[in-house]
């Protein structure tokens, strides 16, 4: 399964002040491992985010954004955001922002 290269690029840019970012290919797509968890991805033209649970009920609100069901269940914690939700590279950098956060909040500092 193909994902949108371009889009890839843009995360890259996002992520690249930050230490501890490798890329895996998972979900048929890609994903963003930060500190060793993923904090976002991409499927086909997607984007895929993990989100803290305060953060979660109220980013499904955003009207480009829905439950990740990659299973035919969804699964609770993580998004999708269609295309039309991350424009702007203000946008995009507050979904991938949601990522981290999560992961920041789940990894013991060292």
């Amino acid at each position: 399964m193909a994902y949108n290269e371009l889009l890839a690029d843009r995360i890259r840019v996002v992520l690249a002040a930050r230490e501890d970012v490798e890329e895996k290919k998972m979900f048929g797509g890609l994903a963003f491992m930060y500190k060793g968890k993923m904090a976002c991805g991409i499927v086909k033209d997607e984007l895929m985010v993990r989100v803290v649970e305060e953060k979660y009920e109220p980013s499904l609100e955003h009207p480009h954004c829905r439950e990740m069901d990659f299973t035919g269940r969804s699964l609770k914690g993580f998004l999708y955001v269609s295309p039309e939700g991350f424009e702007t590279d203000k946008a995009l950098a507050e979904w991938v922002g949601l990522g981290t956060e999560y992961v920041d909040r789940v990894v013991p500092p060292v």
